[in-house]
């Protein structure tokens, strides 16, 4: 059975990649297509992506989206094209003060200092990926989320949207590639997205990925041989308490892995949950 799939990232290669999720984000979705699911990508437009080189084209529909972040009424438009040399749609959404003047390095400044309002930027992009859906005329069936960049989405859909008409009955996916640093959220942030955190996590440093938790409804653990992500996550108390939740699929670490078998794998578990 196909599936709707809703597939958000912040890596795409060409268009902007720091880490093996620029060339997942390729790969993936372009197998799932393949396997006869209908799968949309969302992504950040970045100020250095050339909009003449990759044809990004103007879409009437998601001009002007209004939602609500930080206590007020904000507004974010975005634009579609296509992976080079493929068919898998892919929508940029824009926001001048956020997205434009990052750099290449995406979420580090020059220095290799990480931005400190990554977390605000990303949550941003979470609640406006979702409130461009009845946009799109097209409602997923799963929303794919690619690791912390956009895992606040499960909070922000079961909290705000699942109850709104057009929303009811999406399902959400966390696909976890990495755990560090970057997955540190403050608490603040999430105070401006409108959700409120599990009882359980306490102080203004939270693991995005112990957030979701308890909203979402699968974990994928990319594991990679030197990176054991399935045991990363067990480390953390509230997912281990959800662990049911939790699957681990697998990738190579070389440079030009067969993502043919992650695909196969993802594939797998998405019919068995959600078909």
């Amino acid at each position: 059975m196909s599936l709707k799939l809703f597939y958000l990232t912040t890596e795409i290669d060409p268009f902007a990649s720091t880490s093996h999720l620029g060339k997942y984000s390729v790969h993936i979705p372009y197998a799932l297509q393949n396997l006869g699911h209908d799968i949309r990508i969302m992504i950040p437009k970045y100020g250095f992506v050339s909009e003449r080189k990759y044809i990004l084209r103007e879409v009437i529909r998601l001009r002007e989206i209004l939602f609500d972040f930080d206590g007020e009424e904000v507004m974010t438009s975005a634009k579609s094209a296509f992976i080079p040399k493929t068919r898998v749609q892919v929508y940029f959404l824009e926001n001048i003060d956020l997205f434009k003047q990052l750099t290449t390095l995406l979420y580090k400044s020059k220095n290799g200092r990480i931005l400190g309002d990554n977390d605000d930027r990303y949550n941003y992009f979470s609640k406006a990926a979702i409130a461009t859906l009845p946009h799109l005329f097209w409602k997923p069936d799963v929303i794919i989320c690619n690791d912390w960049q956009s895992a606040s989405v499960p909070l922000i859909y079961q909290q705000i949207y699942d109850s709104k008409d057009f929303y009811g009955k999406i399902k959400t996916v966390l696909t976890v590639h990495s755990v560090d640093e970057h997955s540190i959220f403050s608490r603040k942030s999430y105070e401006k997205v409108g959700v409120e955190l599990p009882k359980k996590l306490s102080g203004d440093s939270i693991n995005c990925y112990e957030a979701a938790a308890p909203y979402v409804d699968l974990i994928i653990a990319v594991d990679t041989p030197s990176n054991n992500i399935t045991k990363k996550l067990l480390d953390l108390p509230l997912i281990k308490s959800n662990k049911k939740k939790l699957v681990s699929i697998s990738i190579d670490d070389d440079e030009n892995p067969d993502f043919s078998i992650t695909a196969s794998a993802l594939n797998e578990q998405l019919t068995k949950h959600f078909a």
